[in-house]
C-alpha cells in the first residue's frame, strides 16, 4: 500500500515534471551546446578547445539522457532505444575523448583515434538497434549482425582501393599500402557510417518506416555525424572546423527521434528471403573489389579486408539457406493435415479462393466449382469402442483408398475430425468424384481386428461463373458453409440406409441459423435436465393386464414448450448428440422404475438405443452400474435396437448385445419388419422380443398381405422363444385381429398415449387389476 504522502498534489506535481521535464531540459542543453560550438568553429584554436571539450562533453550527456527517458518509457520498441542509448555513451566517450586529446599540446597526431575506435565499437549496437526497429520477430541471426560487419569489411576495402590508386600505391607497398593509421581508422570509420546509413534506409522502406520522420531524423544523425570523417579522409586526414557544428546537429537530430512519439509501428517479420538477397549482394561487391584490387595491383591487404567480408557473409549466406529449408518445410506443414498427409483447412481455404477469384476474373467461358463435403457415419462409436488409434487409423486407410482416384485437378483436404472436403470443377464426366466417393465405402475396413463399415454422408455445392452475376458474391466460406449444410441433410436422409448425397438447395437449406441454433440449444438443454421421459404401457392381448412400458423421451424447452422426438431426435443424431440422449434418457428410466418398485409397481421398462450407443463397448459395464445403483434386476430392463442399428457393424453389436444378455438385460428388435432382415443373424442375436412396425398394425384389417406378414412373424417369433410386442394399436377391431393371430403384446393409443411419471401412475390407478403380480411366462405357440 502506497505511504499516504505519496499521494499529494506536490509530489505528484514533481513526479510529472520528472517524467515530462527531463526531455525538454536536456533538449534544450543539447541545442544550446550544439549553437554554442558554430563561433568556436568559425575562430579556430587559441584558448578553446577546453571550452570544446566541456561542451562535448554536455551535449554527450544530455543526448544520452534523452535516449534513456524513451527507452524506459517505450513498449514495443525498448530495446532499439537501449541499443541507441549505449551506441550514444560509446561515441560520446569517443567524442569527448577527441575533445580531450586535441586539448593536449603534443596529442593532435592521435586526435582521430579515440573517435575512429569507439565508432567501430558502436557500429555493432547502432546497426541492431535499426534492423531490429524494422523486425517484430527473430529469425538464427534476428540482427543481421554477421552481415553488417561483412557490409562494413567489404566498403572499406572499396573506399581503400580509392585511396591507394588516388596515393599511386601498388603491390610492394604493403597490405595497407602508404595509407596512414589515421587514414586507415577514418576508412573504417566511413565503413561503418555508410552501412548505417544503408541500415536506415532499408529500415525506412522495407518496414513502411518512411512514414515515420523519426527514422528519418535518425539517418540525419548519423549522416552529419559522419561528414566530418568523411572530409577528413577526402582532405588528406585532416578534419575541417565545420565538423563540430554537424557532429552537434546530428546529436540533436538524434535526441529529437528520441522525444517524438512513434506515429508507426512496422509489423514486418524477420525474413530470411530479405537477408538472402543482402547478403548475395555483399558477397558479389567483396568478389568485384577483391577482383578490382587484382586487376589494379593494389594492396593485398584490402583483397584479405574483402574477402574476409565474402566469408563472412557466405557464412550468412549459409544459415539464410538453412533458414529457408526450414521456413519451407514449417510452411508445407502448416498446409498439410498431420494424420493423413492430405490438404488442411488452410490450405483448402486458399485453393478455393484462389480458384473462384481466378474463375471470376476469366475473360472467356470457365468451368464451375464443385465442393463435396462428407463425414463418416457413426465414427464417434468407432473412436468410443476400439480408441482413437482405431479411429486414426480408419481415417488413413479412407484417404488412402479416395486420393489415388480423384482427378489430377481436384484437391483433397481433411477440415478437422472425420470431415472431408474434395473441390473439383464442376460437370467432370461421369460424377467422377462422386464414384470415387462410392466406391471407397463399398468394402469394410479392418480396423481393430474387426470390420468397420465407413458409410460416407456427401453435402454437394456448385458455383458456376456467371455474367452479370446473379445474387449475393459467393466466397469459399459461403460456398463450403453450404456443402457442409447440404451434408447434415444427407446425413439425416441416409441414416436407415447409411450414406447418401445431397446436393444444396437454397428453398431447402436457406435457414441454416436456425437449424445450429437448435444444436446449441438441444446441447444445453441435455445439460440443463431439460429432457423428459413419458411413458407409454404395453398391454397383454390376452387379458389387458400391463406387462410393461416403453420410455419415450420429450425436450421441454424453455421457449417453443413440450417438443416431440421428431422434432429435435434428427438433430441430435446428425450432430453428435444422440448418445448423450440415449444416456440420460436411461438413466432417467431406471430411476423412475426404482421408485415405482418402491412403490409396489413392479413394471418391465424397455427403453430405445440409438445405434452409436449400441456399439460403445463400455455400455454394459455402464448398464450394470446404473442397475446396481438403484437396486433394479436387469431382468425388468428391456434396450431395444432397430434392425439396421444391428445390422450396421453386426459383429461389434452382437458383442455388445450378449454382454448385456449376460447381465440379465432384455433385447428387443425394434421396428421389426421395415429393415432389411436376415433369418440367420435373426436366430444368433440374443434378444427375447420383436416389436411389429406401425405399418403392418395399421393395415392388418385392411390389406390381406400385411395380416399374412404379421401372422408369419409371430409364428417366426414364438419358434424362436421370442415375444412379440406390436406397436400403432388403435382399435378394438385392429386388438381383437393382433390377439386372433397370437401377438403377444399390444402398445398403442387404443390404451394410452405416452404419458409423464404421474399421469402415468394416475392411469394405473384408475384400472382395475393393472398393478400385475409375479410374472407369466411367455407362450411359444
Amino acid at each position: 500500500m502506497p505511504h499516504p504522502r505519496s499521494s499529494s498534489p506536490a509530489r505528484r506535481v514533481v513526479a510529472v515534471s520528472r517524467r515530462r521535464g527531463w526531455p525538454a531540459v536536456a533538449l534544450t542543453v543539447l541545442l544550446v551546446s550544439a549553437l554554442a560550438q558554430v563561433p568556436l568553429a568559425l575562430t579556430g584554436a587559441g584558448p578553446w578547445p577546453t571550452v570544446r571539450f566541456a561542451l562535448a562533453l554536455v551535449a554527450v550527456t544530455a543526448t544520452w539522457r534523452v535516449l534513456v527517458w524513451r527507452a524506459c518509457r517505450a513498449t514495443a520498441e525498448g530495446l532499439v532505444w537501449r541499443l541507441f542509448s549505449w551506441g550514444c555513451f560509446l561515441y560520446g566517450v569517443g567524442a569527448v575523448s577527441t575533445a580531450a586529446v586535441a586539448a593536449v599540446p603534443g596529442l593532435q597526431p592521435y586526435v582521430d583515434v579515440p573517435s575512429a575506435v569507439c565508432a567501430a565499437l558502436t557500429f555493432p549496437l547502432a546497426y541492431r538497434a535499426l534492423v531490429r526497429w524494422s523486425r517484430r520477430s527473430a529469425g538464427v541471426d534476428p540482427d543481421d549482425l554477421l552481415n553488417g560487419v561483412s557490409a562494413v569489411l567489404v566498403v572499406a576495402a572499396l573506399v581503400g582501393v580509392g585511396v591507394a590508386l588516388r596515393a599511386g600505391d601498388g603491390v610492394d607497398s604493403g597490405l595497407l599500402g602508404s595509407a596512414s593509421w589515421r587514414e586507415q581508422l577514418l576508412v573504417l570509420q566511413d565503413a561503418c557510417v555508410f552501412i548505417l546509413l544503408g541500415a536506415a534506409l532499408t529500415a525506412a522502406f522495407t518496414a513502411q518506416l518512411h512514414r515515420d520522420v523519426r527514422i528519418w531524423l535518425v539517418f540525419a544523425a548519423y549522416s552529419l555525424a559522419g561528414a566530418g570523417g568523411v572530409a577528413a579522409l577526402v582532405g588528406g586526414g585532416t578534419r575541417p572546423a565545420w565538423a563540430l557544428p554537424l557532429w552537434g546537429a546530428g546529436l540533436v537530430a538524434l535526441a529529437a527521434a528520441a522525444v517524438l512519439e512513434a506515429r508507426f509501428e512496422p509489423t514486418q517479420t524477420s525474413d530470411p528471403v530479405k537477408s538472402t538477397v543482402g547478403s548475395f549482394v555483399v558477397v558479389v561487391a567483396g568478389l568485384a573489389v577483391a577482383t578490382v584490387v587484382l586487376l589494379a595491383a593494389a594492396p593485398r591487404g584490402l583483397a584479405l579486408c574483402a574477402l574476409l567480408g565474402v566469408l563472412g557473409s557466405s557464412v550468412r549466406l549459409l544459415v539464410n539457406l538453412f533458414e529457408l529449408a526450414q521456413l519451407a518445410v514449417s510452411r508445407r506443414e502448416a498446409l498439410t493435415d498431420d494424420l493423413t498427409g492430405i490438404a488442411n483447412r488452410r490450405a483448402l481455404m486458399r485453393h478455393l479462393d484462389e480458384v473462384l477469384a481466378e474463375r471470376a476474373a476469366a475473360v472467356g467461358p470457365a468451368a464451375g466449382v464443385q465442393v463435396l463435403v462428407f463425414d463418416l457415419d457413426h465414427f464417434k462409436e468407432v473412436n468410443d469402442s476400439l480408441g482413437h488409434g482405431a479411429g486414426d487409423g480408419l481415417l488413413q486407410m479412407l484417404t488412402q483408398r479416395i486420393a489415388p482416384e480423384l482427378p489430377a485437378s481436384a484437391v483433397f483436404a481433411r477440415l478437422g475430425g472425420d470431415e472431408f472436403v474434395v473441390v473439383s470443377d464442376d460437370g467432370v464426366p461421369g460424377d467422377r468424384v462422386l464414384a470415387v466417393l462410392d466406391g471407397a465405402q463399398r468394402e469394410p475396413f479392418p480396423v481393430g481386428g474387426v470390420s468397420v463399415h465407413a458409410d460416407l454422408s456427401v453435402g454437394r455445392a456448385t458455383w458456376a461463373v456467371s455474367r452479370p452475376a446473379a445474387g449475393p458474391a459467393v466466397d469459399a466460406a459461403l460456398l463450403l458453409r453450404r456443402a457442409d449444410t447440404a451434408m447434415y441433410d444427407a446425413k439425416r436422409a441416409g441414416r436407415a440406409v447409411g450414406g447418401a448425397v445431397v446436393t444444396y438447395d437454397p428453398d431447402r437449406h436457406g435457414d441454416t441459423h436456425g437449424l445450429l441454433a437448435t444444436v446449441a440449444e438441444l446441447r444445453h438443454g441435455i445439460a440443463a435436465g431439460q429432457l423428459r421421459v413419458h411413458f407409454q404401457p404395453q398391454l397383454h392381448s390376452a387379458d389387458g393386464t400391463l406387462s410393461g412400458v416403453e420410455a419415450l423421451v420429450r425436450w421441454q424447452h424453455p421457449v417453443r414448450g413440450l417438443l416431440a422426438p421428431g422434432e429435435f431426435l434428427d438433430v441430435a443424431e446428425t450432430h453428435g448428440l444422440m448418445d448423450a440422449v440415449t444416456q440420460e434418457v436411461l438413466r432417467q428410466s431406471v430411476a423412475q422404475q426404482a421408485a415405482w418398485r418402491r412403490r409396489g409397481l413392479d413394471v418391465r421398462m424397455s427403453v430405445n438405443l440409438s445405434a452409436g450407443t449400441l456399439l460403445d463397448a463400455s455400455l454394459p459395464e455402464t448398464v450394470a452400474a446404473l442397475l446396481a445403483r438403484h437396486d433394479v434386476p436387469a431382468t425388468s430392463l428391456v434396450l431395444e435396437v432397430t434392425e439396421t442399428a444391428l445390422l450396421r457393424e453386426p459383429e461389434r453389436s452382437l458383442a455388445v448385445v450378449e454382454a448385456l444378455g449376460a447381465l440379465g438385460v432384455q433385447g428387443s428388435i425394434d421396428d421389426f419388419g421395415t429393415g432389411y432382415s436376415s433369418l440367420t443373424q435373426l436366430r444368433q442375436l440374443p434378444v427375447g422380443e420383436l416389436k411389429l412396425d406401425r405399418s403392418f398394425t395399421a393395415d392388418l384389417l385392411s390389406d390381406p398381405r400385411a395380416a399374412a406378414i404379421v401372422a408369419h412373424t409371430v409364428g417366426l417369433a414364438h419358434a424362436l422363444q421370442l415375444r412379440v410386442v406390436a406397436e400403432g394399436v388403435e382399435d378394438e377391431e385392429t386388438l381383437a385381429a393382433l390377439a386372433g393371430l397370437g401377438c403377444d403384446e399390444t402398445q398403442g393409443f387404443l390404451h394410452a398415449r405416452p404419458l409423464p411419471a404421474p399421469e402415468f401412475e394416475a392411469w394405473c390407478a384408475a384400472r382395475e387389476g393393472a398393478v400385475p403380480g409375479p410374472r407369466r411366462p411367455v407362450s411359444a405357440g
